[in-house]
């Protein structure tokens, strides 16, 4: 006989620490953690009796005069309080990036793939999945599915073309399906899609005027309220306002990096995550 001893292995570490995620969402699922009340009205599930018994109990005098119950406790149906909870959940922080000839191509890319490999760095704790869309010439490529691995990010992004053409609406509808195909593995999950770009495209997928044609898919994104910011490539002394433009049209936000990095880029892609 003798005493059993608790293994601490580092598998058992990385088992139990996977739970803890960066950001919070709501669920309508009966898990996560109980932070307010709200009337169940006709969804009278994971109720909240706490609440139920607060909202019912100034009426109790009034309710026993009435002879409503013979019950200790009367309660109404407008009394029932139904549970909001919310979980941890991760991101899906999808880069969509213009690599034509329009822009300073190369380091861009070299900015993008610095910013992805931090933020991988600690993805696998915090369950964020992290991508890669690029647009030029004819077409856009997904260069790297959503992955929280750090060893198939640089297999991917080892050898990146660049030059071409400028397909925007091409980049922009590729975005939007692989945010929606993960959102429908995950609709907990929070996508958020970072647009280097001019904002000016010159390629269309239908015979529609290009620029047109990006404004229609970009509002897709504001319709559906998925976040999304666009970091404005155009040189200052030439902006024309484009991209400005588009991240109304996405309904996100824009920013003007004076000098492109990968440690500018990545703090300004946790800042929009943290906000």
């Amino acid at each position: 006989m003798f005493e059993a001893k608790r293994l601490d292995t580092p598998l058992d570490k990385m088992t139990r620490e996977r739970a803890g995620k960066r950001s919070y969402t709501r669920t309508d699922r009966k898990r996560g953690r109980y932070i307010k009340a709200r009337p169940a009205g006709d969804h009278p599930e994971d109720i909240a009796f706490d609440a139920t018994l607060r909202a019912a109990a100034p009426f109790q005098r009034e309710r026993k005069a009435q002879g409503e119950s013979p019950l200790a406790l009367r309660l109404r149906k407008s009394d029932l309080q139904r549970k909001v909870r919310v979980r941890r959940t991760g991101n899906l922080i999808l880069f969509v990036v213009d690599a034509s000839w329009s822009m300073a191509a190369s380091e861009r890319m070299e900015a993008t793939k610095g910013a992805i490999f931090s933020l991988l760095l600690d993805a696998y704790q915090r369950r964020d999945q992290v991508g890669l869309v690029v647009f030029q010439r004819d077409k856009a490529r997904l260069v790297l599915p959503p992955t929280s691995s750090v060893d198939l990010a640089q297999k991917a992004l080892r050898d990146l073309p660049v030059g071409g053409k400028t397909p925007l609406s091409s980049g922009l509808f590729l975005a939007w399906q692989v945010i929606d195909s993960a959102r429908r593995r995950d609709s907990e999950q929070r996508p958020l899609m970072i647009l280097l770009t001019d904002g000016a495209g010159n390629v269309s997928m239908t015979g529609m005027p290009a620029q047109e044609e990006a404004m229609r898919i970009a509002d897709l994104f504001e319709q559906a309220s998925l976040r999304s910011i666009v970091v404005n490539m155009e040189h200052a002394a030439f902006d024309r306002g484009l991209a400005h433009k588009l991240a109304d049209a996405l309904g996100g936000s824009c920013y003007n990096l004076p000098e492109l990095r990968a440690d500018t880029l990545l703090s300004t892609v946790k800042r929009e995550i943290d906000s």
